[in-house]
């Protein structure tokens, strides 16, 4: 594995990509067992989500067979980012939850990588910018973390149509050049380098894209840079392939983005009937999955065309904390309040007290109602 990193830090990803892989692929799990928050982010660093997914659920159910603490934290926040990434944001926001309840009970160092994540997905201004504010106060300049936080915010000033301050956001993401988060800043650095003229840098970060999501050969990886590359040629074809090898990835975010991007070019090509399928699609996408600052993106795309985007129906359940969404799920798969407080580490009174709350703001009564909610079932992490 070292050997790989140099390699991919000395030659770049053409030479390094291969060895990385077989370092992942050819231990039969125990890279993942001796440095499983490595092997994540070497994952990643691949553009292989499959590979991701299987890595976090691995350690998930180690993290619970083990009854480390710690390893049990690590899981669960993979969990959070590899579902933020999904577009599964109701699985992550549980997942953050549990992870929380067992820090709190527990102690330990704090994890925070995850929140920054789906924050960013989500796509809410006020909440997103307060957490990056409060972590770079304490992260000081450099680090993962840091990196984490300047990609987080490049994408919510995207989604924001904020394209001057997600082009300083992800600039600095990608020079701090940290493994899997500069990669994936660069499709940042290119949409915002293109929105505000500054060709140039559009290149430079494409050249790069191109190189690491060639050497990886992924669908998903290939998939956002050719959207990355429609932007900087004007060239249909880029983003018909982007829209095309993205059609079943398991980034729904990124499998979005490629609609709207598409649909936005063919508005501005006075192509409205043919914009507005791939606008309604992305629209579908990121509202059916919360992603509300790309969403209104796109709705404001929509009514450019003279067609008014659907709204997505407000739930109930978007009232209940992060907490209190978790013990609903819970209860609602059938668990009892003292299974709930063994799981997260809470006494079964504080379990009550918390299914009180969740009673009155979903305006049930009984349990049972809780398992009759088809937006609460689901959503859970494994066991």
């Amino acid at each position: 594995m070292l050997d790989a990193l140099n390699v991919l830090a000395a030659e770049g990803h053409r030479a390094g990509v291969p060895l990385l892989r077989e370092a992942l692929d050819g231990a039969d799990g125990a890279m993942w067992t001796r440095h499983p928050a490595l092997a994540v982010v070497l994952a990643s660093e691949l553009w292989d989500p499959d590979l991701h997914a299987t890595i976090v659920e691995w350690l998930l159910k180690d993290g619970r067979a083990s009854g480390s603490p710690l390893v049990l934290r690590l899981g669960l926040a993979q969990v959070t980012s590899a579902a933020a990434f999904a577009g599964d944001l109701d699985r992550a926001t549980s997942a953050a939850a549990e992870e929380e309840a067992v820090a709190d009970a527990t102690g330990g160092p704090q994890i925070i990588y995850h929140r920054v994540q789906l924050a960013a997905m989500r796509g809410r201004r006020d909440e997103a910018v307060a957490l990056f504010e409060a972590v770079t106060a304490t992260a000081g300049s450099e680090g993962q973390l840091v990196a984490n936080v300047h990609w987080a915010s490049a994408v919510l000033h995207n989604g924001l149509a904020d394209y001057r301050t997600a082009l300083a956001e992800a600039r600095r993401a990608v020079d701090l050049d940290d493994l899997f988060i500069a990669g994936f800043s660069l499709p940042e650095l290119v949409e915002a380098a293109v929105r505000c003229g500054e060709h140039d840098v559009a290149v430079d970060a494409l050249e790069s894209l191109t190189e690491r999501t060639e050497a990886s050969a992924t669908t998903t990886g290939l998939g956002i840079a050719a959207y990355a590359r429609g932007l900087v040629t004007g060239i249909e074809e880029h983003y018909r392939e982007a829209v095309d090898l993205l059609a079943d990835s398991p980034l729904l975010p990124y499998r979005g983005r490629a609609h709207l991007l598409y649909g936005e070019w063919l508005r501005r090509e006075g192509r409205r009937r043919d914009c507005r399928p791939h606008l309604r699609t992305a629209h579908e996408l990121f509202s059916g999955a919360g992603i509300e600052a790309f969403a209104r993106r796109t709705a404001d795309e929509l009514r450019a065309t003279g067609e008014t985007a659907r709204s997505r129906s407000g739930h109930s359940r978007d009232e209940l904390t992060p907490q209190e969404l978790h013990i609903a799920r819970l209860v609602a798969t059938g668990a009892t309040s003292n299974e709930v407080a063994a799981r997260l580490y809470l006494s079964p009174r504080t379990v009550e007290a918390h299914l009180r709350n969740i009673f009155r703001k979903l305006g049930i009564s009984s349990r049972r109602q809780l398992r009759d909610r088809a937006d609460l079932v689901g959503g859970t992490t494994s066991d």
